[in-house]
């Protein structure tokens, strides 16, 4: 979606010429080269906007828990960590810690249905193995 703001921008950016206004000549005024440099920056502003929405990821494996939202991101060993939640009506998981912070995992979305239950299950398990072993 990011590439075909981009494209629609610029391509608005290229038809911006000549004048605007009414027929009579008020309120008229010139599209200037600047106006289309704004177009052109406002689309890739707009396409940034949409890949900050691609960067939420999970990764871990039996010491941590590596995450990254939309902003930010958390590195935590297993041993902070007292619960993995995903609660009915809530759109991701999050993770309980020990100092009764909660942490969003926006990477696994109640959205994604099936595939959520699997990463919860695996994430589960890797935290139940952290904790014994």
């Amino acid at each position: 979606m990011a590439p075909t703001v981009v494209v629609v921008f610029v391509l608005l950016a290229l038809l911006l010429s000549g004048s605007i206004g009414d027929s009579t000549g008020e309120g008229e005024g010139v599209f200037q080269p600047g106006d289309t440099i704004a177009m052109v920056v406002l689309g890739l502003l707009a396409a940034g906007a949409i890949l900050l929405f691609t960067r939420p990821r999970v990764v871990a494996d039996e010491q941590h828990i590596k995450i990254q939202n939309v902003m930010g991101g958390y590195d935590l060993p297993w041993s902070v960590v007292r619960k993995i939640r995903f609660d009915r009506g809530n759109p991701w998981v999050s993770l309980e810690l020990e100092d009764d912070d909660v942490v969003a995992v926006m990477a696994v979305q109640a959205a994604d249905k099936e595939h959520a239950v699997a990463a919860v299950r695996a994430l589960r398990e890797l935290h139940t193995a952290a904790q014994t072993g």
